[in-house]
């Protein structure tokens, strides 16, 4: 399951034998066991014992369960990947869950860590922690400098308590908890759901489908309605999408996010407190460099296939105008991303084709 292109650093298994993903089956959770279990293979090195459960066989939002699984399994890492996540319509739509179950899920976790004896975790938040019109690219002490988009303020908010939670049992407990901060991430294990997406996924769906239709006018009807954000005319003739297409976004691979959350992890705790210390105690990581919504349309529609038109709407509103992550401290410390944005389009429609025959 190696990337192409992609090597991993060898583990120090032989301190850190016991590691817990939480969120296993997620994007990220998924990347970063495959991470862990390339990086063995690569090396040749012990493989770590990895503890994974399912949301059936351990409820996050359940402190007690939560207690009775650290004090049994007394992992040395934990990577906290698990999450409630969705795109601008399921925020805005479920604002009560999405800020309930990831606050519960971060405390229980963090806090049953601490109890356990747990002195390494990583906590992965989301560049939706910094204000809507924090200044370009976006540094790590911008947080909490102004005002939150309103459609994502409440998970906004429980990822912000997610690093605070760190930082907190760091001063009072020490404990080595850290908090990693990605850009937009895709691919492998992306959710395609029409209504709940982000925009990666919608737009290799919506593509997908315009495709099919075109190859296949009489069957069109088989296919999942669109989604509102990014619905498909009757015709089938054009994709049409929100907005001007001028706004600006980054997006990482997600194997990418699992290197780094893996070289983030096993940094000596001196470097790691030495160069956060200043920054509020998280890290950024992004690919650098950011696209328009249009060129990113442009790009996926080229990877799927789709040869129809392309069309926006710009009667419909925009958001922020452009969201890049400044990752200088990161690359600083020595990670850098391997998996361009084409190429990583590429994978992540593999897995969508994967994905819809499944």
């Amino acid at each position: 399951m190696t990337v192409s292109g992609y090597s991993t650093i060898p583990l120090n298994v032989e301190k850190h034998s016991k590691i817990y993903v939480a969120g296993h089956r997620g994007m990220v959770g998924s990347a970063i066991v495959r991470h862990l279990l390339n990086s063995s293979a690569q090396h040749s090195v012990l493989s770590p014992e990895l503890i994974l459960r399912t949301h059936d066989e351990l409820d996050l939002t359940n402190q007690s369960a939560v207690r009775a699984f650290f004090e049994a399994e007394r992992p040395d890492q934990v990577y906290l990947a698990a999450a409630k996540v969705g795109g601008i319509h399921a925020n805005n739509n479920y604002p009560a869950e999405f800020i309930y179950r990831n606050l519960m899920i971060e405390a229980n976790v963090i806090h049953e860590a601490w109890r356990a004896g747990v002195q390494k975790l990583l906590f992965l938040g989301s560049s939706c922690i910094y204000p809507k019109m924090a200044p370009q690219p976006i540094r790590e002490d911008a947080l909490l400098s102004g005002p939150l988009e309103p459609t994502n303020e409440p998970y906004a908010v429980a990822k912000i308590a997610g690093i605070k939670l760190c930082e907190s049992y760091n001063r009072q407990y020490g404990t080595d908890y850290r908090s990693i901060m990605p850009t937009n991430l895709y691919g492998p294990g992306d959710n395609y759901h029409p209504e709940n997406s982000h925009v990666i996924p919608a737009l290799i769906r919506r593509f997908h489908e315009a495709k099919l239709a075109m190859e296949n006018p009489l069957s069109s009807t088989q296919y999942p309605l669109p989604s509102s954000q990014f619905p498909v005319p009757s015709t089938q003739s054009s994709v049409l999408i929100w907005g001007t297409g001028t706004p600006r976004r980054e997006f990482l691979y997600v194997d990418d996010m699992a290197a780094a959350s893996v070289f983030l992890m096993n940094l000596p705790k001196e470097t790691y407190d030495s160069q956060t210390r200043p920054m509020q105690g998280h890290i950024n990581a992004g690919w650098g460099d950011d696209i328009t919504i249009r060129e990113l349309a442009e790009t996926v529609s080229k990877v799927v296939g789709y040869r129809g038109r392309i069309d926006f709407d710009t009667t419909k509103p925009d958001g922020t105008p452009r969201k890049l992550m400044d990752s200088s401290l990161l690359r600083r410390l020595g990670w850098e991303p391997k998996v361009t944005l084409e190429e990583g389009l590429r994978l992540a429609y593999e897995d969508f084709n994967r994905s819809w025959k499944d």
